[in-house]
């Protein structure tokens, strides 16, 4: 597959950093806010000069390749020469979005994209401009910039506006009624803000949930030292322990006094270690091999040492998707107190589906 090179002409060249976010525990309040919802995808600064489109991925790599769906459909909603900002967003048919079939998009052989682009098309949702024509509008407010979006942008099936209100009441209520649709939760603007490169000048407030879970393994630090991450796991009805993801960004200092925490539990883990299959075998049924390569992390060293599954921590999580943590686990404390039987699918409280139609067009 080949890169679609980025176009010449427009008063922006790519690579563009992204205007991005800081994170905060509750939606700010006051006047001059604007909220948006947090929409959970890839994040897609889009490049149209005339026959040209271009997809730039949030770290100004080229997207074209992985979704020509997308292209097809931004060259039919936008002007002849425009730059806009927004995400790559994976409806689901089932209610909300659905990461898991987006991620399944970046994948070497052209044919397999294209398939997966016919069978189950992006969708494109925009939330800034910054250019048109020769007129480049980073320096404007973003109340400007939005009445500026609402303009030129032709919404469709696969293209949308994204919805937005000056109301906090609207942006709490945006926050619990749409992360069963898979949100991540609320972005918040101010109105008289620039666009500002690669800075964290807007807010996110994101969901957080807590899980016990069975530490069934770890990972060493890439530097060596430590502990560089736990990797999770919990029970189904069925008594089968599934790998739901994994605990990391720990101090160094942490990293070091985990090692002394799972020392004891390497002696003799393998032996019935419900995951010792994974040891012997060079893919899982269901591709989550917690040691096995993925389409992320190419040629990083995934190794991992198992531990006897006896010991049980609390942690944070965003969202559950397709049976895995997505994002956003947080170790918050070792539990002592539970016995690892106890770390089922049962006790987590997940939000209740919400169509995606029903998000994107919101009564405001």
């Amino acid at each position: 597959m080949t890169d679609t090179p980025p176009p010449e002409g427009l008063p922006i060249s790519p690579p563009v950093d992204p205007m991005l976010a800081k994170l905060a525990r509750t939606v700010p309040l006051g006047e001059g806010w604007w909220y948006e919802p947090k929409w959970d995808g890839f994040r897609c600064v889009v490049f149209r000069d005339v026959d040209t489109v271009y997809l730039q991925s949030r770290n100004g790599r080229p997207f074209n390749r992985y979704f020509p769906d997308v292209v097809d459909a931004v060259a039919a909603a936008l002007p002849q020469r425009v730059i806009v900002d927004g995400e790559i967003v994976m409806p689901d048919p089932g209610g909300g979005l659905n990461f898991d079939s987006l991620s399944q998009r970046i994948h070497p052989a052209a044919s397999r994209v294209n398939l997966l682009a016919e069978q189950t098309p992006a969708s494109f949702v925009a939330f800034d401009v910054l250019a048109v024509g020769d007129d480049v509008h980073v320096d404007d407010p973003f109340n400007q910039r939005r009445r500026l979006l609402e303009e030129l942008l032709t919404t469709t099936d696969s293209v949308h506006l994204t919805p937005i209100s000056d109301d906090d009441a609207k942006a709490q209520e945006w926050f619990t009624a749409f992360e069963g649709a898979g949100l991540d939760g609320v972005v918040a603007k101010r109105g008289e803000d620039p666009y500002t490169p690669g800075k964290r000048t807007l807010v996110k407030v994101k969901h957080e949930r807590t899980a016990e879970c069975v530490v069934a393994g770890f990972r060493t630090h890439k530097d060596g030292e430590g502990v560089g991450s736990l990797l999770l796991g919990l029970f189904d009805g069925a008594g089968v322990l599934h790998h739901v993801g994994v605990a990391a960004g720990f101090s160094a200092t942490f990293r070091k006094a985990l090692v002394d925490e799972v020392r004891p539990l390497m002696e003799r883990a393998m032996a019935e270690h419900p995951w010792r299959h994974w040891a012997e075998e060079a893919a899982h049924v269901d591709g989550r091999m917690p040691g096995g390569p993925s389409r992320w992390t190419g040629g990083k060293d995934l190794s991992w040492t198992p531990l006897r599954c006896e010991r049980v921590i609390e942690v944070t999580f965003g969202q559950l998707e397709a049976g895995r943590f997505r994002h956003g686990v947080r170790f918050v404390r070792w539990r002592p107190d539970r016995d690892p039987s106890s770390c089922t699918y049962d006790q987590l409280d997940v939000a209740t589906k919400v169509d995606f139609d029903t998000l994107i067009r919101p009564e405001v």
